[in-house]
């Protein structure tokens, strides 16, 4: 069988950033980006719609993300919305269980759509984060573009003990949203670190993947 088509512009911004991974593992992510821009123009599902902005931005965040799970560990992706970082994970990493989270049900059904397109056993949760903590338990939550860490953490402070850890993307601004969130108590039971820092392409800001876990007791 020919091996699947790869854009051009793919295979540039892949050069560009000095990227490299398996052709079929790219033969996805180009499948993805795809299915992702397709849905995008009937639901707001992401704003980097082109190659450019999915590699230096979507791919370089979750291949860091990616460095700092263990094989067979289950990750919940909270607010999905267009799959990043969450489908991303799962392709660059099939040896992860990955899930979905998204409660817009829209989006969550376009989400669904995606992973039976691309033949991905990774289940879409359409409801909120509390909910999917109350049934199940997982090793690491993942969140990206999903709101300030004093919010999340309000989120997220009756289920820590059916998680391990918080694997959260921030910009610049995450010294603030710490301070905020300290001020609200959250870090008296809680700890953070930064477990992942590096250049945001095209701009002279960094991002950060910060872990948040509980203190020991």
């Amino acid at each position: 069988m020919p091996e699947p088509a790869i854009s051009s512009n793919f295979s540039a911004q892949l050069a560009k950033h000095g990227i490299e991974l398996d052709g079929p593992v790219l033969a996805q992510l180009n499948r993805y980006c795809e299915l992702l821009w397709d849905w995008n123009s009937k639901l707001n599902l992401t704003r980097h719609t082109d190659f450019e902005k999915f590699v230096g931005r979507d791919l370089v965040d979750t291949l860091h993300l990616a460095e700092l799970i263990e094989p067979g560990e289950r990750v919940l992706d909270v607010g999905s919305g267009g799959g990043v970082p969450g489908i991303v994970l799962a392709l660059l990493r099939p040896d992860v269980q990955v899930s979905l989270c998204e409660s817009v049900v829209k989006k969550a059904d376009a989400l669904k759509r995606i992973c039976s397109e691309l033949q991905l056993d990774v289940p879409v949760y359409p409801i909120r984060v509390e909910q999917v903590l109350s049934e199940q338990s997982f090793d690491a939550l993942t969140a990206r573009a999903v709101g300030s860490l004093a919010k999340m953490l309000k989120w997220l402070e009756p289920h820590w003990d059916s998680f391990d850890r918080l694997l959260a993307f921030k910009g610049p601004r995450w010294v603030a949203e710490r301070g905020e969130a300290r001020h609200l108590g959250f870090f008296n039971t809680l700890q953070l670190r930064q477990a992942a820092r590096y250049d945001m392409p095209g701009t002279s800001s960094q991002s950060v993947i910060l872990k948040i876990w509980p203190k020991d007791e």
